[in-house]
Order: C-alpha cells, then sequence, then structure tokens
C-alpha cells in the first residue's frame, strides 16, 4: 500500500452518509456501473470518503519487464514477473494540461534513445484499472471534459502528437465531487456517472459531535486511529470481495427487467445508459446483501441514484406543476407488478404521502411580509409564479473599449496572449509565448548539439501555448417587485423573462446575482454565483408588493460593482434592469422631502459612468405609457427594450460598451 494509500482517513470511520458510503460500495463491487458523482456542499465527507475507499479496494497486478526496468501500467501480458499494487487512486487537477492528462513525448528518454520518440503516460494511463477522482468536476475546463468524454466512451486513449503514436487501456471508475452553488455539469459528462447521490451535513447534534470527535482523534494521533479501525476496515475489504465474486452468479427476472425500462420510461429518460446502469446498481446491490435474486427493493432503493441526475433535460424543468411526483409515480409502477414481486416490496417510506409538501411555486395566500409601518401598501403582498419562458433573442456583448474582445463564453477570448492557464500547445512560426514543456519534446527528435550539449531547436519545433480563459460574464438581474407590477399581473411576464435569461446564462456557462426592490428599499436577493437553478428558486419566491424604491436599488448596484471589481478587477459585468420606472420612494436616511426622481438621475447617472454594459427592459404596459422607463435607459446610457420586444425568435440583439459620463 502506498504512502497515500496509507495516509487516508479510514472509510469505516465515516460518521452518517449512508447512502454515499453504499454507492461508492456498490461502484467498488462492479467498476463497469459507470462511477459516481457526489454532490453537496463543503464539508460533508465527499472527498474524505472516495479517498477513503481506496482502502478497501483489492491490489492489481502489475507486470514487471525486466528488459525495461519498469512495470507495464496497462498489464497487456508478454513476459516478467507479476507484482501487485494498490489500485491506482489518481487525482485530475482542473487546471491541467492536455499533455499531463493524454500523456507526450518523454523528453529525456527520447534523448537517451537517440531521438527516438519514448512515450511519457500520463493521467488516464495512470488511472487504468483504478479511480479517477475530480473534485469540483462541474468546474472542470471544456478542453478536458472532451477528454475525458472520449476515454470514457472508448475505454482506451490515442496519442498522436510529436511523432508518438499511442494507444493504450484507459478503464477507470470516474468518482467527481460539486457543490451544486458553484454550477452544473454538461449534459454528456453528467450521463457518463451511472450514480449520483446527494450529501449534506447532518443536522443531528449527537452525530456532528461524533463526526468532530473523529476527526480530532485522527489529526491527534493518525497511526493509532486507522490501528483502532483496521479491523472493521478488514471487515468491508473481505465482504466487498465476497460480493464480487458473488456478482456474476446474481440473477434479475425479466420482469424486473420490464420493470427498469417502464421506469426509465416513465421518468421521461432518454439515456439508455440509465436503464443499464440501474440493472448494474440493482445486480450490485443484491450481491453486497448476499442474495442471488435481484428483488424489487433492490430497484427501488437504486432508482433514486441512477435517475436523479438524468431526469432533467432543460433547466427549472423539474419546477413544472405538471411534472409528477417521483414517489408516487414509482408507487404506480411497483402496484403494476405481478402478485408474486408484490410481496417483496416495503410501502413503510411511503408514509404521509397524502400530506405532500406544496410547491414554491403555488400562490401564497399570506400576504405580510415585513410589516412596515410608514407602509401601508405592503401589507397585500402577492407571490407570482412565473409565466412559461418564451424564446428570447440571444444577447452578445459589443467589443470593449481599446478593441479587446468580451470575456465569457457570450463573446470568447481569442488569441489573447499571457492570459488564462496553460490548457495544451500548438504548431507556430512566432516565438511567442512558447510552451517550453511542448517545445522541447518536439526538438528531442534532433538529438543534443555536439559542442554545447544543448537541446537543438529549430523553428519547426516552435509551439506556443493555448490558453483557456475562465473570465466568465456575471449577469446581475435588478428586478423591480413593488406595487406596480402587480398590475395585469405584470411581474408574471417579468419572472417569465428573467427565467428565460437565466436559461441563456445557463447555456453559457456564466455567473448570476439578482438584486430585488419593492417597499421602502432594495435588497441582494442572491449573491454572484454559477447555480442558475439557486437564482430561479429566490425568484419565484419573491413577492410582490409596496412602492418603487428605484433609487436605492440603483445606489445598491453600484455599490455592489464596486465590491465585484474590487474582489475580481477584471470581472466582465452585464446589468439587466427590469422596471417601469416609476421611483416614489426616496433613498434611506435622506433628508425629509427628498424627491425620488430626483434621487434616481444622479444615481443613475453615477451607474452610467462605471461604463457597465447595460440592457434596461421596460416593464410598462399600459396603453398610455408615461416613458420613465426610456428616460432611465437614457440615463443610465443603456440598450433600451420593451418587455414584450426581448421576445423575438432568431434574433440577436448586441449590446454595446458604453463611455461612461464621467469620461465626456
Amino acid at each position: 500500500m502506498t504512502d497515500d494509500h496509507k495516509s487516508c482517513y479510514p472509510f469505516a470511520a465515516v460518521v452518517g452518509q449512508e447512502d454515499l458510503k453504499l454507492c461508492l460500495i456498490l461502484c467498488a463491487i462492479d467498476p463497469t456501473i459507470g462511477g459516481l458523482l457526489i454532490r453537496g456542499d463543503k464539508g460533508t465527507a465527499k472527498s474524505t470518503a472516495a479517498r477513503g475507499l481506496t482502502r478497501l479496494l483489492p491490489p492489481i497486478e502489475v507486470r514487471y519487464n525486466a528488459e525495461s526496468g519498469a512495470l507495464d501500467p496497462y498489464n497487456r501480458g508478454g513476459e516478467g514477473e507479476v507484482q501487485k499494487r494498490p489500485t491506482p487512486f489518481v487525482d485530475l487537477p482542473i487546471g491541467a494540461t492536455e499533455d499531463r492528462v493524454l500523456g507526450s513525448l518523454d523528453f529525456a528518454a527520447t534523448l537517451q534513445q537517440g531521438g527516438r520518440p519514448v512515450f511519457a503516460p500520463g493521467l488516464l494511463a495512470a488511472a487504468n484499472r483504478g479511480i479517477l477522482y475530480i473534485d469540483e468536476v462541474n468546474l472542470l475546463p471544456p478542453h478536458l471534459v472532451d477528454i475525458l468524454l472520449d476515454a470514457a466512451a472508448m475505454g482506451v486513449n490515442t496519442v498522436q502528437r510529436e511523432g508518438v503514436v499511442e494507444t493504450h487501456p484507459a478503464k477507470f471508475m470516474l468518482i467527481g465531487t460539486m457543490n451544486p452553488e458553484e454550477g452544473d455539469l454538461r449534459p454528456q459528462l453528467l450521463d457518463r456517472f451511472g450514480l449520483m447521490v446527494d450529501v449534506a451535513a447532518p443536522r443531528d447534534s449527537a452525530v456532528r459531535s461524533a463526526v468532530v470527535r473523529q476527526r480530532i482523534a485522527f489529526e491527534l494521533d493518525a497511526s493509532s486511529f486507522r490501528a483502532q479501525w483496521e479491523a472493521d476496515e478488514s471487515q468491508l475489504t473481505q465482504k466487498i470481495q465476497a460480493a464480487k465474486d458473488r456478482l456474476k452468479q446474481v440473477t434479475l427476472p425479466d420482469e424486473l427487467l420490464s420493470l427498469i425500462s417502464r421506469i426509465c420510461i416513465e421518468f421521461k429518460i432518454d439515456s439508455l445508459r440509465a436503464d443499464i446502469a440501474l440493472y448494474k446498481a440493482a445486480i450490485a446491490l443484491a450481491a453486497w446483501q448476499g442474495r442471488l435474486i435481484v428483488e424489487v427493493e433492490d430497484i427501488k432503493k437504486a432508482h433514486k441514484w441512477v435517475l436523479a441526475h438524468r431526469r432533467r433535460r432543460q433547466p427549472f424543468e423539474s419546477s413544472s406543476p405538471d411534472e409528477p411526483d417521483p414517489n408516487q409515480l414509482m408507487e404506480k409502477l411497483l402496484n403494476d407488478l405481478p402478485q408474486d414481486h408484490k410481496e417483496d416490496k416495503d410501502l413503510d417510506d411511503h408514509q404521509g404521502q397524502s400530506g405532500s409538501t406544496p410547491s414554491t411555486d403555488d400562490h401564497d395566500p399570506s400576504p405580510t411580509q415585513g410589516k412596515n409601518d410608514d407602509e401601508d401598501d405592503e401589507k397585500n403582498m402577492e407571490t407570482f409564479t412565473a409565466s412559461k419562458p418564451e424564446q428570447i433573442k440571444r444577447l452578445r456583448l459589443d467589443k470593449k473599449q481599446g478593441g479587446q474582445p468580451g470575456a465569457g463564453r457570450r463573446n470568447p477570448l481569442i488569441n489573447t496572449p499571457q492570459r488564462g492557464h496553460y490548457a495544451r500547445a500548438a504548431e507556430t512560426d512566432k516565438p511567442i509565448d512558447l510552451a517550453l514543456d511542448a517545445t522541447l519534446r518536439a526538438s528531442a527528435a534532433n538529438g543534443l548539439h555536439p559542442d554545447s550539449g544543448q537541446p537543438i531547436i529549430r523553428p519547426n519545433n516552435w509551439r506556443r501555448k493555448v490558453r483557456h480563459c475562465t473570465i466568465e460574464t456575471l449577469i446581475l438581474f435588478v428586478v423591480d417587485a413593488s406595487g406596480s407590477m402587480s398590475a395585469r399581473r405584470r411581474m408574471e411576464s417579468v419572472k417569465g423573462a428573467v427565467l428565460a435569461l437565466l436559461t441563456d446564462a445557463y447555456q453559457h456557462r456564466e455567473r448570476v446575482g439578482v438584486i430585488a426592490f419593492r417597499g421602502p428599499k432594495a435588497e441582494v436577493l442572491l449573491e454572484p454565483t454559477r447555480s442558475v437553478e439557486l437564482a430561479e428558486k429566490h425568484l419565484q419566491r419573491l413577492p410582490t408588493g409596496g412602492r418603487t424604491p428605484l433609487a436605492h436599488a440603483l445606489s445598491l448596484t453600484q455599490d455592489t460593482i464596486y465590491r465585484l471589481r474590487r474582489d475580481e478587477p477584471e470581472q466582465a459585468i452585464l446589468l439587466i434592469v427590469l422596471s417601469d420606472g416609476k421611483a416614489n420612494v426616496p433613498l434611506p436616511d435622506s433628508p425629509q422631502g427628498g424627491e425620488p426622481w430626483e434621487q434616481t438621475e444622479l444615481v443613475a447617472g453615477q451607474l452610467a459612468a462605471l461604463a457597465i454594459p447595460t440592457l434596461m427592459l421596460d416593464t410598462e404596459t399600459v396603453h398610455v405609457r408615461i416613458g420613465r422607463g426610456q428616460e432611465l435607459a437614457e440615463l443610465l446610457n443603456a440598450d433600451y427594450l420593451r418587455l414584450d420586444d426581448l421576445s423575438k425568435d432568431g434574433l440577436i440583439h448586441t449590446i454595446r460598451e458604453v463611455v461612461g459620463k464621467a469620461g465626456k
């Protein structure tokens, strides 16, 4: 066992998180399930449990080649002594280069071989027959996601670069962790995970105390702590191995295979990988429990881990009121089984279903929220559901001042030397921002200079760095939730428009933030996040009512931008304001008699001076328009659209960069 394996926190000592531990065990029993995605907040034992699993896995056999003096990590046969090594556990860093992941030319070995290309295996080779672990997998750059998709689909890795042509096995168990607040995974990669489990910090004080007690004991004396759990670890190892040995003997009746297919159809799962993963998970669960025949309860237990991450095909789809309740749907399918299988099912976990919790989309009959004696008009708050999002104009940022392209996927950075992290190398005819490692590897075939002993580097060996820029656009929504939005149920259209814009942000993998204003003041409803689903939840629950503190909303927006720019000076920001512009509340703590619109004009001018690209969506819909929304757009130096004009199929609206008024 390697030092890394020996230093792991014992798997058996992990307190709670029973679903997480069971899913990891199922993947260990049958690695072909497809791996596991662990989703949850920070500090919930995601990494600890995944690393601890390696201590329970049986060693792999590796052949030692005496001629080369090295181990063959691929175990492709041939002569040589067979040695046993611990199951590989390989971390894939988010900032890794393609060469590091795929493998590339071994510079030193190539020189020793007189210029004959020698392959240096990458992380995919190291993870073969083991675990490839990715922390914060949802933050993985697109170029590495593409590599993983290819390797996971084929089970082999093919490298063709710098004179190297190498194909080797790349079969690994993929384990990823993610915090949903940091954004979502690409659907193609999400579907590659056989199982997905949600984890959360325990809410029981006794369990939390036990977690702290165990962790402190481990930190004080890790060796003694691991020795204390050695017997439990050994017992788990033996049970996993027994389940692996039993796996091929486990059978699944045809009636239950038909049930699996019906479950996937009823849950509207497109990918057939779900059927296969559910089949394998049920088999592994039966093997783990010492049975040779799969029961209904195995499928019933495994389906939530197999289907949860595959059900939503589009963002916000799960919030539809027409979506069937998963438990009720599962119960219906189980009731349709033949009588002999009905006897196996346990209905205890369905108690209390008749009293299901109402959706957050439902109309809230209790209107009062944060009653203020000075704001009598806030007494009649209403919570409107969002109208169905329509297809909207695609938004595109204009070029920045000085001719530099806008940042983020909405207007990606192209050929920007010295910006972003080094992702891969490409041939070049100019020695600018050279990738030294790739350049040296390309020149290895030239050998060394006979006099100086230095590498011979020719212009055709030059390789430039191709960089991946992670700066995305932050879309900051400023949403009017005052009482005027209740008229003609305008808030339904406003929320529907924001949902459509959030869907657009999801597709561009951008961060979003929400500032809402109603009653006496504005508030930051949601700090910038990559989770558009979190933004949607806050928006759906946002009540409507009260007066319109527009000046304070713009002031709070200005303060928020200052704060964001202080922490991230290069952050690209797109401001989207949804309001009718009818300000009627002065700034907080302003002198008596402060005129709301005059204050709005002043603050709007200050905000415009920041030169933030801004889109003003005028929510006024009455036939006789006052026109405050258009005036506000001029004050903000913003692009102006009426809310109804946002829904124009197939068109692109380019939001220009503005020069602040202070610079005029």
